[in-house]
């Protein structure tokens, strides 16, 4: 493994999310909920209750909701909505909750969207399907 580089099915650097949480996620709050591909995940904290957004790049298909997951299944954001099965996406300036999560690991194993097939090699991905 590259140092820096975090364990599990994250590619990207052990240090990047705290840049991100810190510097770039406020920026791009102020576009994401109404420019796609962004979107914001509205979530609720396991144990505090208290309601979190994540800006995230999110694909929709049909009734199904589609995040490619770049900081790997095991981010705080992803661990909420799995535990709750279920969150709300602000996508095109339009909020709809989203229901059933499931990580897919194999692209193969359901079908996805082009782009997110691409993604889906070697990145884990959110499937959810809006209600």
């Amino acid at each position: 493994m590259m140092p820096g580089v975090r364990n599990g099915d994250s590619l990207m650097p052990s240090w990047l999310p705290k840049v991100n949480k810190r510097v770039v996620n406020p920026v791009q709050m102020r576009w994401a909920p109404r420019l796609p591909p962004w979107a914001v995940i509205v979530h609720r904290g396991r144990r505090s209750g208290t309601e979190y957004r994540t800006p995230v790049l999110a694909v929709q298909a049909g009734s199904s909701l589609y995040v490619v997951l770049f900081y790997g299944s095991r981010t705080q954001w992803v661990r909420n909505v799995r535990a709750a099965d279920g969150g709300e996406v602000i996508r095109r300036g339009r909020r709809r909750r989203f229901a059933s999560v499931r990580i897919v690991r194999d692209q193969s194993a359901e079908p996805l969207p082009w782009a997110v097939r691409v993604a889906a090699r070697r990145l884990p991905v959110l499937v959810a399907d809006l209600v």
